[in-house]
């Protein structure tokens, strides 16, 4: 086995984006990463398996686990929790794979300041509408907790400068992007060296978007 340490892969986007279905087809095109399952004190939605989606626990529960130490990262969100147990992901890594951590910004703030190597990736929508009809035909939330996951959003797109790479995950092509995960990985994506980059995506999407 190579002795190489694997490296930690931080994706984050807004609620809506698709980032689940990317790492998805992530995992099936690539043997040489593996996915860290966060624990959260919010309820299952439809279809989501304990132990594969996330842990599902009590507040008290994770609040637990921060006095321990036990957790690498943790945020709260529209009024849940949500963190990386520590252990697998150290472990795997020494194992030489790349973990796959799918986070918010907050905590992908910490782990930046945690793991100064780790390579922070922002996937974000075609548009803010599309955004919205995502969520819309998701109908696992209401009216308000959408509209408040849409505020959110907004401040996140803006927090895409803080990240390394920025990728649009379009209708119908989320293959495309996790191949460009892949590439990344591989050496293969070229890293976007104009400091304004991120500045100018950030301030096309609100223009094209009419976002206020």
């Amino acid at each position: 086995m190579s002795n190489k340490k694997g490296t930690l892969f931080v994706i984050s986007g807004s609620s809506g984006t698709g980032k689940g279905t990317v790492l998805e087809l992530l995992l099936k095109q690539s043997d040489k990463f593996c996915y860290s399952v966060s624990a959260t004190t919010r309820a299952p939605r439809e279809g989501e398996i304990e132990g594969l989606n996330y842990y599902f626990v009590s507040r008290e529960q994770f609040e637990e686990f921060i006095k321990k130490g036990e957790m690498l990262e943790h945020a709260e969100y529209v009024e849940n929790l949500y963190g990386t147990p520590k252990s697998y992901v150290l472990s795997q890594l020494e194992k030489g794979m790349n973990v796959i951590l799918e986070i918010e910004v907050c905590g992908a703030r910490q782990i930046k300041e945690k793991f100064p190597e780790a390579v922070l990736i922002f996937i974000t929508p075609p548009s803010f509408a599309e955004l919205e009809k995502r969520l819309l035909e998701r109908k696992t939330e209401s009216k308000e907790v959408i509209e408040q996951r849409l505020k959110i959003a907004l401040t996140e797109i803006q927090s895409a400068k803080d990240y390394d790479y920025i990728i649009l995950n379009n209708d119908n092509k989320a293959i495309d992007a996790a191949m460009d995960i892949i590439s990344i990985a591989e050496g293969k994506y070229n890293k976007n060296t104009d400091p304004d980059y991120a500045d100018k995506f950030i301030s096309d999407f609100i223009k094209n978007n009419n976002i206020q």
